[in-house]
């Protein structure tokens, strides 16, 4: 009999999809602002998509019979561009951004699943793409297990996250649990996301697995000596000038 899960991950899993339903609240709400103009967000979409492609076609030349997978595909992701290939996404919300944004949703095969538990076989895809999704998730460290087992040995992964100062997941663990326990008063940064990753968390989570990281490279200084440039105006900036927030996070790794 199977066990049954007790109350942290309960807890867990109801914090994991209240982030889906914020997600799902603010993409209905943009698609209803960009009527009319979803033909010049096919161009950005679709060229942001193709400068990765030439990225990694100079690191792992991408052939016509490579498959492609996004994890966490979203309302507008990358694989919505690799037209040459076959295309999978993979989304909780898949069936929802379908019916929102149908101009380029059609141009991959998408299908409603958890990046925790893709619905493919060991070694199925040579290209393996997440971008800026893990955070959202119930579990974040084991989508990235999954992203070695569906890649196959010598595929390649494009990933990314945003990454913050410690003091951001204590304050996440806190803001999780006041409402857990019935105080329901949520702080929107905290609530879109299921956790607030430090840039070693993410490196820990690759190290234990088979990827070769070929190229690794973040925001943090950058976004730290924009915050310096700003004069604080209020707590919000204040602490953002204290303790960097909402840095970039990008790996680029061959499955061993």
């Amino acid at each position: 009999m199977d066990k049954k899960p007790g109350w942290f991950s309960r807890k867990k899993k109801q914090r994991g999809i209240r982030a889906l339903q914020r997600q799902l609240d603010y993409q209905e709400n943009k698609a209803r602002g960009v009527k009319g103009r979803e033909q010049a967000m096919l161009v950005q979409l679709t060229a942001r998509s193709v400068a990765l492609q030439n990225r990694l076609n100079n690191i792992r030349p991408i052939e016509k019979s490579d498959k492609v997978l996004e994890v966490g595909s979203g309302a507008h992701g990358l694989v919505f561009g690799f037209k040459n290939n076959v295309a999978v996404g993979i989304d909780p919300l898949a069936v929802e951004y379908r019916r929102l944004f149908p101009i380029w949703q059609k141009d991959a095969t998408t299908a409603s699943a958890l990046g925790e538990k893709l619905p493919f076989s060991n070694a199925a895809f040579e290209f393996v793409l997440s971008d800026n999704v893990i955070d959202h998730a119930e579990d974040p460290f084991g989508i990235i297990d999954e992203f070695a087992r569906v890649l196959k040995p010598g595929g390649l992964l494009y990933f990314t996250v945003n990454v913050h100062h410690p003091i951001y997941q204590i304050a996440s663990i806190l803001h999780g649990a006041w409402n857990s326990l019935g105080l329901k008063f949520e702080i929107s940064p905290f609530a879109d996301h299921t956790v607030h990753l430090t840039e070693n968390r993410v490196l820990k989570a690759f190290d234990r697995l088979p990827f070769e990281i070929i190229e690794q490279s973040s925001t943090i200084d950058t976004v730290k000596k924009n915050y310096r440039r700003i004069s604080p105006r209020g707590i919000q900036l204040l602490v953002k000038k204290t303790f960097y927030k909402n840095a970039l996070t990008e790996i680029i790794a061959f499955r061993d």
